[in-house]
C-alpha cells in the first residue's frame, strides 16, 4: 500500500509518499480501504518529534480516517452491525495516512447519512475529543456557558456547534475579526478577538460578572491563570493541549473559594474500551444531530495524500478555519 512516512523529524517536507506492507486486521479489528484521512495538530507534533507514538501503534501518522470496510473480525463486525463494504469513519492511534488502515471495530462509526468520505474523515478526532472533555469530563449542562479557546480550529468548530446544539451558551476566542465572524456564523453567541481584547475581562462582562461555567483550553501556559479568573463558581477548566507552554501560575485561593475544577486529558493513549464508550455516546447523541443538519463538518481544505507536506504547512500557518483533509 501507499502511505505517508515521517522520514526524519523536522519541517513538513519530511513527509514523503512511500510503499509499506499491507496491514492485517486482528481480533476485534477491521481493515479499512481509506478514502480520506483527517489532519490534526498531534500529527504535526509527531512529525516534529514532540508526540511519541503509543506502544503498539503504527509509526505512520494519522488519527482519523474514513473509507470502506475490506475485511475484519467477522463476529465483532456482526455484533457491531457492520458488513464488508460499509462506509465507516474511525478513530485510530496511528496509521491513518495510508491507503489501508486497521482500526478497532469499537472505535468505528458509520459515515453519517449524506456526508462524503472527506466529511466523514473530519469527524472522529475532534468529536471524540470534544465529547470526552466537554460533556463527560467537564459535564457541560444546558443553560451553562462554554468558553472555547481557538474557535476556528478543528476542535473549536466542533465544540461551538455541539455546545449550541446541546443547549449551552457559547463564547469563542479567535485571532482575527474574520475568524471571530466565522465563529459567530457557526453559532457562537459571542466571539472575542484575543489579539485586541482581554478574553478573561470580556468573558466576565458577557456573563454580567458571573463568569463562564466551562472552558475548553488548547493553550495552557499563561492562559491558565486568566481562565481561572473568569470561571464562575463551580466552574470547570479542561486543558487538552499546551500550545502556550506547560508551566502555569494560578491563584489557588480562587480555586478554593469558587470550588473550581482544573483538569485535562489526552485521548490517543487511552484504551479501546474508553474510546468505545465515547463512540457509543456519539452514535446515540451526536450522529442524529449531524444527519439532521444541526451539526455540520467544517472543511477548510482538501489535499491529495501525496501533498501531505502542504497540508501540514497550512496547519502550522494557523490560517485555516475548520478541518484539513487528505484524499486517496
Amino acid at each position: 500500500m501507499k502511505a505517508i512516512e515521517i522520514t526524519t523529524y523536522g519541517a513538513p517536507e519530511v513527509l514523503q509518499l512511500a510503499v509499506r506492507p499491507d496491514p492485517v486486521a486482528g481480533a476485534g479489528e477491521l481493515l479499512l480501504r481509506v478514502r480520506a484521512s483527517g489532519v490534526n495538530r498531534p500529527d504535526v507534533l509527531q512529525r516534529t518529534g514532540n508526540y511519541p507514538v503509543p506502544p503498539g501503534a503504527s509509526d505512520i501518522p494519522g488519527l482519523e480516517v474514513a473509507g470502506v470496510i475490506e475485511a475484519g473480525d467477522a463476529e465483532e463486525l456482526r455484533a457491531a452491525g457492520l458488513n464488508i463494504g460499509d462506509r465507516v469513519c474511525a478513530l485510530v492511534a496511528g496509521g491513518g495516512y495510508a491507503e489501508l488502515c486497521v482500526a478497532p471495530i469499537a472505535q468505528c462509526l458509520p459515515v453519517p447519512a449524506g456526508l462524503s468520505d472527506e466529511e466523514g474523515a473530519s469527524l472522529p478526532e475532534t468529536f471524540f475529543t470534544v465529547w470526552s472533555n466537554v460533556f463527560d469530563r467537564a459535564r457541560l449542562q444546558p443553560g451553562e456557558t462554554l468558553l472555547v479557546q481557538g474557535g476556528t480550529s478543528g476542535i473549536g468548530v466542533t465544540a461551538i456547534q455541539l455546545g449550541k446544539a446541546l443547549g449551552a451558551r457559547v463564547i469563542a476566542t479567535a485571532g482575527s475579526d474574520e475568524k471571530c465572524a466565522a465563529c459567530l456564523a457557526l453559532g457562537a453567541d459571542h466571539a472575542i478577538n484575543y489579539k485586541t481584547a482581554d478574553f478573561a475581562e470580556e468573558a466576565k462582562k458577557l456573563t454580567d460578572g458571573k463568569g463562564v461555567d466551562v472552558i475548553l483550553d488548547m493553550v495552557a501556559g499563561a492562559y491558565v491563570a486568566r481562565e481561572i479568573n473568569c470561571l464562575a463558581e463551580d466552574g470547570r477548566l479542561v486543558i487538552i493541549a499546551v500550545q502556550g507552554g506547560t508551566k502555569a501560575e494560578v491563584n489557588a485561593g480562587l480555586v478554593l473559594r469558587r470550588r473550581l475544577t482544573v483538569t485535562g486529558s489526552t485521548l490517543r493513549p487511552r484504551p479501546v474500551a474508553f474510546k468505545a464508550a465515547i463512540a457509543q455516546s456519539l452514535r446515540r447523541h451526536v450522529w442524529p444531530l449531524i444527519e439532521a443538519g444541526n451539526v455540520k463538518p467544517v472543511i477548510h481544505s482538501r489535499f491529495a495524500a501525496a501533498d501531505a507536506a502542504q497540508a501540514h504547512a497550512l496547519m502550522e500557518s494557523n490560517q485555516h478555519i475548520g478541518k484539513i483533509v487528505l484524499t486517496w
